[in-house]
């Protein structure tokens, strides 16, 4: 399978550069998105501009890298799917479980703004934590 990864400090960029995404390379992406995972990246933007054609296990692959970030509490972003992966997606119901959005500079500001949501969550709940009945 042909792909490029461009790994920033908050997320990370898996370019599929095939024109399909089925049987044949689908296994390649799953363990490279596991890798990804495993070296703690937890946030991934699945760009699949140049992909024409998904099969199941395509559309498998695409959701092993969508619970490897959920799991990690990251976040997982499908950017760039054409029409005919869109129309696959709607028939399939993924459309409401996977974080489709259509350019990489969207996926980009998607992902920032999730991952500072998070953050003021975490500093939120340590806000929470810091008070305590015995106080009053």
């Amino acid at each position: 399978m042909k792909f490029a990864c461009d790994k920033q400090e908050s997320y990370t960029i898996f370019s599929v550069t095939d024109p399909k995404l089925n049987s044949l390379n689908a296994p390649t992406l799953k363990t490279e998105l596991t890798l990804l995972n495993n070296e703690g990246i937890r946030n991934i933007i699945l760009d699949i501009n140049g992909v024409t054609f998904i099969d199941s296990s395509g559309l498998s692959a695409i959701l092993v890298g969508r619970r490897l970030c959920e799991n990690s509490n990251g976040t997982f972003v499908l950017s760039g799917a054409n029409d005919n992966v869109l129309r696959l997606l709607r028939i399939s119901q993924l459309e409401s479980v996977l974080n489709l959005i259509p350019t990489l500079q969207e996926a980009r500001d998607y992902v920032m703004m999730d991952e500072l949501m998070r953050e003021l969550g975490d500093n939120e709940e340590e806000k929470n934590t810091d008070y305590t009945d015995d106080d009053e």
